[in-house]
């Protein structure tokens, strides 16, 4: 008669990595960040604004060169705005799809295809939030500087399940748009959105393990010449001024900011993955 030995039955320990809740943690962030999201027809206003100023930015180039496009013959560009990013790859590939929720953006992303000569550019007019289930599955999902949205984890495995190949995105480092100095002069409590290292965990938490690069530019959100503008750009992100926080600012602006040789610098996280095959 054989006699079988009770064999003790080893597990991984979960770690304390395991008992935090990244998404939640990012929802909770983002509910109480200063800065709050803005509607389609905020971005309809800016349109124009920022279909001239980015297209041809130092960003864009880190982006894009950061991209592989190697046995790719299709890209989704979600949050594309004028289609900045998609049209600055669409010569390499077969088709680019560029999703917004605003429809002015949209507008101006097939008008700069038209004056690029482009005509591989199709627009989806979609937000975060409305079903996907019509838009169509692409080689390369990218979604740059465009993930302000409430729930991470459903953004984050909605680009998962579109691309076929590889996804690219990038968010803020720090949560904070405004240079220091800027926030120093209001005397305020500012409570930033959630940092690049939520979305990260958040992934590792799915099982998808991202790498990271970091992209690096003078800011430009504020460098103007024009005070009414540099004080609008300011209400843009903060929400309301009050007239004592608008006149330390103009003061601000007329003494010391439009005389400042370098401004800022953003950081941006560049987070990529291999969808597995």
């Amino acid at each position: 008669m054989i006699s079988l030995k009770k064999e003790k039955i080893m597990a991984l320990i979960k770690t304390n990595l395991d008992k935090l809740n990244f998404s939640k943690l990012y929802k909770i962030q983002m509910k109480n960040s200063t800065f709050k999201s803005k509607s389609s027809s905020d971005w309809d206003k800016k349109a124009l604004h920022f279909s001239q100023n980015v297209l041809n930015s130092p960003y864009t180039k880190e982006f894009t060169k950061r991209v592989d496009t190697s046995d790719c013959e299709t890209l989704l560009d979600v949050g594309s705005g004028p289609a900045t990013i998609s049209l600055a790859l669409a010569k390499k590939l077969k088709t680019v799809y560029a999703l917004d929720y605003s429809k002015e953006m949209l507008n101006y992303a097939e008008q700069n295809a038209k004056n690029k000569e482009i005509d591989n550019l199709v627009s989806i007019h979609k937000s975060w939030y409305d079903s996907w289930e019509d838009v169509p599955n692409a080689d390369i999902v990218v979604a740059s500087r465009s993930m302000e949205v409430k729930d991470i984890k459903k953004a984050l495995k909605k680009l998962n399940e579109k691309a076929n190949k590889r996804v690219y995105i990038t968010t803020k480092v720090g949560g904070s748009f405004i240079d220091k100095e800027i926030l120093a002069q209001l005397k305020r409590d500012i409570i930033p959105r959630p940092d690049y290292i939520y979305l990260v965990n958040t992934l590792h938490s799915m099982g998808i393990y991202a790498k990271v690069d970091f992209i690096e530019t003078k800011s430009s959100k504020f460098d103007t010449l024009d005070e009414d503008e540099f004080i609008q750009s300011l209400k843009w992100s903060l929400g309301d001024v009050s007239k004592k926080e608008e006149k330390i600012l103009r003061e601000y602006f007329n003494t010391t900011y439009k005389n400042k040789k370098d401004k800022e610098s953003l950081t941006w996280a560049f987070i990529s993955w291999q969808k597995s095959l």
